[in-house]
């Protein structure tokens, strides 16, 4: 238990930081998912760009790692140039 005022509110704070962090990482996951199972090259084309900043947006705030973001991104062109 947290003694001092200061660290009751990194708590509280940090609590609150989890949930945003987990909200933006399950959506994110949910339109990669939702890019993965399209089958339409054009509307394939037109979900990239907004996915590929959703995960920079991660990478960019530590949620996931930029490498993996990169990976990600790089396997998401793959996909559509295969469609």
């Amino acid at each position: 238990m947290a003694n001092h005022k200061s660290a009751q509110k990194r708590i509280r704070s940090n609590e609150a930081k989890k949930l945003r962090n987990k909200y933006q990482h399950k959506t994110t996951r949910n339109a990669i998912r939702d890019l993965r199972a399209t089958t339409d090259k054009t509307e394939a084309e037109k979900m990239f760009p907004t996915v590929s900043s959703m995960l920079d947006k991660l990478a960019k705030r530590n949620i996931i790692h930029k490498n993996k973001a990169a990976n990600l991104k790089s396997g998401l062109a793959a996909h559509i140039a295969t469609l």
